[in-house]
């Protein structure tokens, strides 16, 4: 499964450096002849964009190697490094592309209209739709957040050329505005992507808890075991996209050491298998004094 995973990634990667490239040539080559600042902010956005397909294929790598001495629970977190990196880029990209729309609009630089523009727009369309489709089927198989972070850029980039589509369009007819509009919206809504990715990456990094909804699945297996009598110290710990937990269980005190280690053991296997989400179940088992009635 894990090198399923990172063969999936890995070519999740590899198509998105190349295309994302050849777009970043096309839209450069259009955007600073035509001087369009929505084409000009759709170049940024696909700079970002082989720069965090590059970033995948790096954090893919690292995230797969085995635990090691210095690494006790291995490298998945460098998923999240790595998204995190992603993120920030696009926020930088974000503020460049605004800036760049503000300062065109004030000196009032002219814009050149052509059709290749139209032509660019639709390209990059049909090649951003296929490659959102094929990331999202591996994400869902996979769960891997760098993959995430690649779909969710590819449907953004389809939105954001659409309004690039829109502006040239316009410019055709001389709204000027719209271009320069665009070009901000375009902006705004790598930023908006970018502080979502952000905070996601920076949960894991700050190790957030396991959501309440994968909890509850664990006290409820928990809760399957009659000789479990109460349990506390539930923790749990981000180990890249997936969680090691840990708690303690009270058993009846005249149970032998092995009948309650035996119980700990079996309710520590059946959470690894059938809950996808927990890498490392670890419990901790103490004896509870029970009253006869």
């Amino acid at each position: 499964m894990l090198e399923k995973r990172y063969q999936a990634t890995r070519k999740a990667s590899v198509f998105g450096v190349c295309g994302n490239f050849i777009l970043l040539l096309l839209k450069g080559i259009i955007g600073f002849l035509t001087n369009s600042q929505s084409m000009i902010a759709d170049f940024f956005n696909s700079f970002g964009d082989v720069f965090s397909s590059f970033m995948t294929g790096i954090g893919n790598r690292i995230s797969m190697k085995e635990a090691d001495r210095d690494h006790n629970l291995g490298h998945g977190k460098a998923e999240y490094i790595y998204s995190f990196l992603i993120s920030i880029a696009m926020i930088c990209t974000s503020f460049i592309v605004v800036k760049g729309a503000i300062v065109t609009y004030i000196q009032k630089e002219k814009i050149e209209f052509s059709i290749f523009l139209i032509f660019v727009s639709l390209i990059t369309i049909g090649i951003k739709f296929f490659l959102y489709l094929y990331t999202k089927n591996l994400y869902q198989k996979y769960d891997n957040i760098l993959i995430k972070a690649n779909s969710m850029d590819h449907r953004n980039d389809c939105f954001i050329t659409m309004l690039t589509l829109l502006s040239a369009v316009c410019g055709f007819y001389g709204y000027r505005i719209v271009d320069i509009i665009c070009g901000i919206l375009i902006a705004s809504f790598t930023f908006y992507t970018a502080i979502k990715l952000f905070i996601e990456s920076y949960d894991v990094l700050m190790d957030k808890s396991i959501g309440e909804e994968t909890r509850e699945k664990v006290y409820q297996l928990i809760y399957q075991y009659p000789e479990i009598q109460k349990v506390n110290h539930f923790n749990a710990t981000p180990v890249g996209y997936r969680y090691q937990i840990s708690f303690t269980i009270f058993v009846d005190g005249n149970l032998s050491t092995f009948e309650s280690h035996d119980i700990a053991n079996r309710l520590e296997r059946e959470i690894e298998a059938k809950i996808p989400e927990v890498y490392l179940t670890v419990i901790h088992v103490n004896p509870m004094e029970i009253v006869e009635k």
